[in-house]
């Protein structure tokens, strides 16, 4: 099937799924968890077979070590897609929420309601389990999707998506063509033009991945192109408290888009090597350079800088950050408010890690990216961004030309 018949047959599902009761969303996500289960022997081979033929890339220097990081398929990270598929299956139907409800007269009565976005594209580089937490993502919110995953991950995305599929087949009334996958690089191509089909494109990768699709799609694009996070230690910053911060948003996954970057330092630690002594004995590299300001490493690289004050600390984030997740280490809670008052990122926190950027985290049961984007949804992006809305008008035979000539006149009276 070309790619035209696979968006055409992605777009007529939407429409459908605009159709599905919550219990219906809920009991396909509940089978496809139970499917993942009883059948992650194959996707732990399938993802076996991948990081067989990816080692080869990165040896040859096709893909890189963070990619490579990412493309490994646990039981902990199955245990989280599945956990993710219950988690979401809890969380109330974000389609047809009333927002606004407004008398515009007597017996014309406008309703602002939520709906889907229609058909996504997604797009994305090794972590096969990205597979899962947008299905369910677009299940809940009754979204068709086109995937397409790197050439590094195509066994692992087959075994997941077929497993998937398999499992609504056995959903009564559930569209056919909601969850589908492409593979080719003429396909992402197809794609990026195809915007009579396709409503919005989520990139998850790097910046050249981002960067490209921005520059080839007339669609909407949603997601971040770099990962360039902060955290500053201020003057008042328990140290002990700084360390732990550091190393965990440094170290627990330094591929991940939401690992810390840049340290900031306020000066008045520069004579007090403790603090970055200790993040070398925790295996991380530290680099004092200016190029390395608006670096995204991917790895127990850190760069660092002193600063004499929390707005120094700010204007460097504003200027050198990519406006994903940036911490503040401080016991000055006014110093806490101003930076995040003040700093222009999507996610901006107070003694916390930035690895908490994270839909899962949220308690948005996943997320199919993180946006900083200003528009739709911003941060990790989870149901709610996959919603947009319509207007509903109920009248009885309403016209303009009697509110133009003075006959009628609007209430313009909130009912809700």
């Amino acid at each position: 099937m070309d790619f035209i018949e696979i968006a055409k047959n992605a777009k007529t599902a939407s429409i459908k799924a605009q159709k599905l009761s919550n219990d219906v969303k809920n009991s396909a996500l509940t089978k496809i968890a139970e499917s993942l289960e009883a059948h992650k022997s194959e996707v732990f081979d399938a993802n076996k077979q991948d990081m067989v033929e990816a080692k080869a890339l990165l040896d040859s220097g096709e893909i890189s070590q963070a990619i490579y990081n990412r493309l490994k398929l646990d039981e902990n990270k199955m245990r989280d897609m599945i956990q993710g598929l219950i988690d979401i299956s809890k969380l109330p139907d974000p389609v047809n929420k009333k927002l606004m409800e407004r008398e515009l007269d007597e017996g014309l009565v406008l309703t602002k309601v939520s709906c889907p976005i229609g058909v996504l594209g997604i797009i994305f580089e090794a972590r096969p389990d990205v597979i899962s937490q947008i299905s369910a993502l677009a299940i809940k919110s009754s979204n068709a999707v086109i995937l397409k995953g790197g050439k590094e991950s195509t066994n692992t995305n087959k075994a997941i998506l077929g497993i998937i599929n398999s499992a609504l087949d056995t959903i009564e009334g559930f569209p056919k063509n909601m969850l589908n996958q492409v593979f080719s690089r003429d396909d992402v191509k197809e794609m990026l033009s195809a915007d009579k089909y396709i409503d919005l494109i989520i990139p998850r990768g790097g910046n050249s991945l981002v960067q490209f699709i921005k520059s080839n799609t007339k669609i909407p694009v949603l997601g971040h192109a770099d990962g360039i996070c902060h955290i500053f230690v201020d003057e008042t910053a328990d140290l002990e408290m700084a360390k732990k911060i550091i190393v965990d948003a440094k170290t627990q996954y330094p591929s991940a888009c939401n690992s810390v970057e840049t340290l900031l330092i306020s000066d008045k630690f520069q004579n007090d090597k403790e603090l970055l002594d200790s993040l070398v004995d925790a295996g991380i590299k530290l680099i004092d350079k200016p190029e390395s300001w608006h670096k995204e490493y991917s790895d127990k690289i850190l760069a660092y800088k002193y600063v004499s004050s929390v707005d120094e600390a700010i204007d460097h984030i504003n200027e050198y950050g990519s406006g994903h997740t940036e911490s503040i280490i401080t016991s000055n809670k006014t110093n806490a408010e101003h930076f995040m008052d003040l700093v222009d990122s999507a996610g901006v926190y107070h003694n916390a890690s930035t690895r908490f950027a994270d839909g899962f985290r949220y308690g948005f049961g996943a997320e199919v990216g993180i946006s900083t984007n200003k528009t739709h949804a911003r941060g990790p992006v989870g149901m709610d961004g996959l919603v947009i809305y319509k207007y509903k008008l109920r009248g009885s035979g309403d016209t303009v030309i009697n509110y133009v000539n003075g006959e009628k006149h609007f209430t313009h009276k909130d009912l809700l």
